[in-house]
């Protein structure tokens, strides 16, 4: 089976499976957005939206976290893993959202990449998700797929992010990560499927007998 072909059964099955996914970590804003993603690194979305829960309450704004500063912000989010780094970078990007940027979450991958403690991973969905411009996020569970399903050698996941980019049309990509990664949780997971398993290996790969190994990230 081509790559092109294992491509048009992934779109057509996903679809089926997920024609609207939401967006896992919950936000109200596209600041909040952002300082989920920022959270999420290292830690699950199921903790991240346990722990934002309270703190958006009382901080939703850059102004507003500002306020809060490092200390406070640690408390709320101290059971995520990195929370000193991580509660030190809330309170900078707040603070340069604020005077660089106008209070406003800046809508560029070089502009978000300048923010502390936001990479190209976060910068993508901020990207995709608030202001809907074209990218393709790869998170853990995208590069263990994209290897399984034959779509990326997986040296690392700016490669990923090339191939994938290649082989999907550019409408599909907002949606088709979401859609990914959600199967990943629920089908393809790292433990519960090899590459033999789970019914999209099946499918592409259906003469593949021995467990795929995936490189990390």
């Amino acid at each position: 089976m081509k790559k092109s072909e294992r491509a048009e059964i992934i779109l057509k099955e996903l679809k089926k499976l997920y024609p609207s996914p939401p967006i896992p970590l919950d936000h109200t804003n596209a600041f909040t957005l952002l300082v989920a993603v920022v959270l999420s690194a290292q830690s699950t979305d199921k903790k991240v939206n346990e722990l934002t829960k309270e703190l958006f309450k009382i901080a939703d704004t850059p102004e507003k976290m500002k306020e809060l500063g490092v200390s406070r912000i640690y408390e709320y989010i101290k059971q995520l893993g990195l929370s000193n780094q991580k509660s030190k970078n809330i309170y900078l990007l707040s603070k340069l959202i604020i005077e660089e940027f106008h209070g406003q979450v800046p809508n560029s991958f070089e502009e978000l990449e300048s923010l502390p403690g936001v990479g190209h991973k976060t910068a993508s969905v901020v990207m995709s998700q608030v202001f809907n411009i074209p990218s393709f996020p790869v998170d853990t569970h995208i590069h263990r797929l994209s290897q399984r399903w034959g779509l990326t050698n997986g040296d690392n996941v700016r490669q990923t992010e090339k191939d994938l980019k290649n082989i999907f049309p550019i409408s599909e990509w907002n949606t088709l990560h979401l859609q990914i990664i959600f199967y990943g949780r629920e089908y393809c997971t790292a433990r519960g499927c090899d590459g033999t398993k789970c019914l999209m290996c099946r499918t592409l790969y259906p003469k593949r007998k021995k467990k795929f190994i995936c490189k990390k990230p």
